[in-house]
C-alpha cells in the first residue's frame, strides 16, 4: 500500500530525517549529537530553575532562551560555507535540547 504525500507525511519524514542524521554515522559523530543535545536539555532546565530561584521569573527566562535559538539559528543560516561542519552540529543539537527543555517547562507550568 503506498502512501500518499501530504503535508503531514512529508513533515515526519523530514523530522526522522534529522533525527536520524544524530543516530548514524561514525561514533564520534553520534556521541558529539547526543552530548550536546543532553547538554542542551540540561542547560535549558538550569537555566530556568536558576531565574526562578533568583527572581522568580520563569517566563523571563524562557524568553531569553528563545531570543539565543533564535540567534544560533540565523547563525546557522549564515554558515552557507560549510565551515566547522561538526561545530555547527553541535550547536544545533544544544538548540534542540533548549527546545525540548522549554516545551517540557511549559508542561510543567500547565500553559
Amino acid at each position: 500500500m503506498n502512501y500518499q504525500q501530504t503535508n503531514l507525511n512529508k513533515l515526519l519524514v523530514k523530522s526522522l530525517n534529522s533525527l536520524s542524521i544524530t543516530f548514524s554515522g561514525p561514533w564520534s559523530r553520534r556521541s558529539i549529537g547526543l552530548i550536546s543535545l543532553l547538554m542542551g536539555y540540561s542547560l535549558g532546565i538550569n537555566f530556568s530553575a536558576y531565574y526562578l530561584d533568583k527572581i522568580g521569573q520563569r517566563p523571563f527566562a524562557v524568553m531569553i532562551m528563545v531570543f539565543l535559538i533564535e540567534i544560533t539559528v540565523r547563525l546557522r543560516a549564515i554558515n552557507k560555507s560549510k565551515i566547522l561542519p561538526i561545530i555547527f552540529y553541535s550547536i544545533d543539537n544544544i538548540r534542540l535540547g533548549l527546545v525540548y527543555s522549554i516545551v517540557l517547562e511549559a508542561f510543567k507550568l500547565g500553559s
